[in-house]
C-alpha cells in the first residue's frame, strides 16, 4: 500500500463566545483548522486535522500548517501509510522541526493503519478496551464569580474535573480567583489552575505560597528552567504544557523535576506516534497526563480521546474537547462527546470519524505523485 493522493481543506472554525486565557492577555474568537486526507492506491483513505489555537498561544499558525504541507507532501508521496515510524522520519528529513506541521499527516496515517488491520486506534495505541475518559471543562478567565459561575454552567452539563484560567501580573486577584474557586467547588469536583505562562517566578513563588488551596498549577511561567525553578519552591503539584514540544523536551523536565504531570497534546508534539512516544515515557516515569489536543474540530479531539483512553488508569486524567467552545460542527455526530462528564473513543476500526466533502467546500490543494492540483 502507498500514498498516492493527498487532499487538504482550510475552514475556519468561530468560537461561540470570545476565549482569555493567560490572565486575559491572550484573547481568542476563531480557529484556523486545515483537514487532510490522504488516499491510497489500494482505495483506503484516512482523516487528520491540525488546529492551532491561534497565533499567540504555540509557536504554530494554520496558514503554517499548510505551508509545510507544500513541502511534506510530495516526500510522503508513495510511501507506506502503515509504516508510521519510517513515515515520521521521511517528514523530519523534509521538514526539520515543526512538529505541529506534520500532525494531520501522521493522524490520517493512523486512520488508515486501523481500517487496513480492522482495529480502533484506542487498541493500536495499547488499550484493552474502550476506557471511558473524564472531560474537563475550560474556564475562561474573569473575575471569581464570572468564573465560578461558569463553572456552574460547566457543571450541570456533567463536567466534574475544571481547567480554570489565571495569571497575570496583579498577586492579590489570582490569590482571591484561586481561593474562591478552590473553595466554591461542590463535592466530587476538582479544579487545575492553568496559568498559560502568565506568571514570572517570583509571582509564582508569592501567589502560591499565599494561598491555602494544593489543586494543581499548570505553565505557572514561560519557559521549563523557569517553572522548574517554582516546582522546587511550592507546594502545589505542577503540570507542564506550552514548553514541551519534544520528547527532548519532556526528557528534560523529568530530569529537572520541573513537574508531577504533563499535557499530552497530538497537534503540538507532531501527531499520534510521536505523543504515543511521550505518553509511554510518561507511564514509566510515574507521571500523571491530560491527554487532548491543542484546538480543532470532533476529529482533533477524537484522535487525542483515543490516546487517552488507551492510557493506564492512574496515569490518566480528565481531556479537553476542543469543539464544545465551537459555534460550528464539521463531523456532526461523530467521534468523542461529551455524555455527563465522560468521552469514549468510538471502537469502528481507524479513527471512526470521516468528513462530508460538502461541508468542506472546495479543497485548497491537492497532491499527488509529479504535480500539485
Amino acid at each position: 500500500m502507498k500514498i498516492s493522493r493527498i487532499t487538504v481543506w482550510q475552514m475556519d472554525l468561530p468560537l461561540s463566545e470570545p476565549y482569555w486565557l493567560s490572565g486575559g492577555r491572550l484573547k481568542f474568537e476563531r480557529l484556523d483548522s486545515t483537514f487532510v486526507r490522504i488516499d491510497t492506491d489500494e482505495g483506503v483513505s484516512g482523516w487528520g486535522e491540525g488546529c492551532p489555537w491561534g497565533n499567540t498561544y504555540l509557536p504554530a499558525h494554520g496558514s503554517g500548517i499548510r505551508a509545510g504541507l507544500e513541502l511534506l507532501a510530495p516526500a510522503v508521496i508513495g510511501h507506506d501509510p502503515c509504516a508510521l515510524d519510517a513515515l515520521n522520519r521521511v517528514m523530519d528529513t523534509a521538514l526539520p522541526g515543526h512538529p505541529y506541521v506534520k500532525s494531520a499527516i501522521d493522524i490520517a496515517c493512523w486512520d488508515i493503519l486501523g481500517q487496513v488491520a480492522g482495529l480502533p486506534l484506542w487498541k493500536l495505541l495499547g488499550g484493552a478496551e474502550a476506557q471511558p475518559v473524564l472531560v474537563n471543562s475550560s474556564i475562561s478567565t474573569g473575575t471569581p464569580d464570572e468564573m465560578l459561575a461558569l463553572i456552574r454552567k460547566a457543571s450541570a452539563k456533567g463536567y466534574k474535573v475544571h481547567s480554570a484560567k489565571v495569571g497575570g501580573s496583579d498577586v492579590a486577584t489570582d490569590i482571591e480567583r484561586i481561593e474562591a474557586i478552590s473553595a466554591g467547588l461542590s463535592d466530587g469536583e476538582s479544579v487545575t489552575f492553568d496559568v498559560n505562562r502568565a506568571w514570572t517566578p517570583g509571582v509564582a513563588v508569592q501567589v502560591l505560597n499565599s494561598v491555602v488551596a494544593r489543586d494543581w498549577v499548570e505553565q505557572p511561567c514561560e519557559t521549563l528552567e523557569q517553572c522548574a525553578h517554582v516546582a522546587g519552591r511550592v507546594a502545589n503539584p505542577i503540570m507542564l504544557d506550552e514548553s514541551l514540544h519534544t520528547f527532548g523536551d519532556h526528557l528534560d523536565a523529568w530530569k529537572r523535576r520541573a513537574c508531577e504531570g504533563v499535557k499530552v497534546k497530538p497537534n503540538r508534539v507532531g501527531g499520534l506516534t510521536k505523543a504515543r512516544q511521550i505518553r509511554d515515557f510518561g507511564v514509566s516515569v510515574g507521571w500523571q497526563m491530560h491527554i487532548e489536543d491543542v484546538g480543532g474540530s470532533a476529529l482533533a479531539d477524537t484522535a487525542a480521546i483515543h490516546l487517552a483512553s488507551s492510557t493506564p488508569d492512574a496515569h490518566r486524567l480528565a481531556s479537553w474537547l476542543c469543539h464544545y467552545h465551537l459555534s460550528i460542527d464539521p463531523v456532526p455526530g461523530q467521534g468523542a462527546r461529551n455524555v455527563d462528564g465522560i468521552t469514549t473513543p468510538p471502537s469502528a476500526p481507524g479513527l471512526g470519524v470521516s468528513l462530508d466533502e460538502n461541508i468542506l467546500g472546495t479543497p485548497i490543494a491537492v497532491y499527488e505523485r509529479g504535480h500539485t492540483l
